[in-house]
């Protein structure tokens, strides 16, 4: 790598709803020429398998107020400062043109660095509600750069519409053919975000498994779960002579999607937007507890485009999912509809436009 090259730093973790975009964003990046690290943490590293050998991982200390005991929440403040301090004098060292933020508490330390040192930065918010790290950062970054809309923001910011950003195994099955359900063998596939729903693995096996027998017989499974709840639903999709595969984290979703005839999911942002790009039907359950009901807004777009059934977390319930999921599997018509309207609500150069942002606030950092 050419040490002369501009260096991007991308301050991202937490979940794979962070990662996976920055992922996007750093593959960009590293075909327009310039450098690229990664700051996150412990946590954050452990999404950072799919990341391009040429990222530089740089693990950082971090700390959130919202989990754990008394003595963690008075640890935090001491934490984050140490992850500060070593952001900035690793900024010091090695001076990022431009610093870009996905959220979740592991980019405090370097987005306050680059505030520090006036270098200049970007958040992106893959939701429609801004994110507690973000919407501290929102009036503190020179832009923000937003996945869904509308999304709510603080006035005065300059904001951009870029979409969410995915993957190029995402990009690589973009616009897939679409087999329409049918007398054959269907994929399903559940998923509860990059850590699993409880609440999926309580309600979508039960639903399944009422499926009238004619459709229940061609129907195979991709269910992730939590590590903790993986056997449970297993040996229920075994004892009901369901075809099943259950894994608390797959590392092929692009392939599973592209190859199932309906997604039933929670509405995180970047599985909204791996819907859209290879276009998918889906059910959506989007998250209550989410902060601002986040999920609800990310569904919006796949809803409105009939390319999504929303089913609120308080009606998940089996006998009313297997109304949903039968309505679809037996239509095959209206299935090939709903993957087309998922197409139609795409933005699959998210990720250019995010790494357009970032050489223009370089060009706009060196010309100040």
């Amino acid at each position: 790598m050419n040490k002369r090259a501009p260096l991007l730093t991308i301050a991202a973790g937490g979940t794979g709803g962070h990662m996976f975009p920055a992922q996007a964003l750093a593959e960009v990046m590293l075909e327009q020429g310039w450098r690229v690290k990664l700051s996150t943490d412990a946590r954050g590293a452990r999404y950072t398998s799919g990341f391009p050998d040429a990222v530089e991982i740089q693990q950082i200390s971090s700390a959130t107020f919202a989990r754990g005991g008394l003595m963690a929440k008075a640890l935090a403040p001491f934490r984050i400062f140490g992850g500060v301090v070593s952001a900035v004098f690793g900024m010091l060292l090695d001076r990022p043109k431009v610093i870009v933020g996905f959220g979740g508490y592991p980019s405090i330390p370097s987005l306050t660095a680059a505030w520090m040192l006036r270098i200049p930065r970007m958040i992106h918010e893959q939701n429609g509600v801004l994110g507690r790290v973000n919407t501290l950062f929102a009036k503190r970054v020179d832009a923000v750069a937003c996945g869904v809309w509308p999304t709510v923001l603080p006035g005065g910011v300059e904001t951009y519409h870029v979409g969410n950003p995915v993957r190029a195994a995402v990009l690589d099955r973009a616009g897939a053919g679409y087999i329409e359900p049918g007398d054959y063998p269907m994929e399903l596939l559940v998923m509860g975000g990059s850590q699993g729903a409880r609440i999926l693995s309580e309600v979508v096996p039960p639903a399944i498994a009422q499926l009238p027998m004619e459709m229940l017989r061609n129907i195979r499974v991709s269910h992730q779960a939590r590590e903790e709840d993986a056997q449970r639903v297993s040996e229920f999709y075994a004892e009901n002579g369901i075809t099943a595969d259950v894994q608390p984290f797959f590392h092929d979703v692009p392939r599973r999607m592209s190859e199932a005839q309906l997604i039933i999911s929670r509405a995180g942002a970047s599985s909204v937007a791996d819907l859209s790009i290879i276009g998918r039907p889906s059910i959506l359950i989007p998250y209550a507890a989410a902060t601002g009901d986040h999920q609800t807004a990310n569904a919006r777009g796949l809803v409105s485009a009939g390319a999504a059934i929303l089913v609120p977390e308080d009606l998940s319930e089996p006998d009313h999912l297997t109304k949903q999921i039968e309505m679809v599997l037996s239509n095959p018509a209206g299935a090939q509809q709903m993957a087309e309207a998922a197409l139609s609500a795409a933005k699959p150069r998210a990720a250019e436009e995010l790494g357009q942002l970032v050489e223009y606030l370089a060009q706009k950092g060196s010309s100040a």
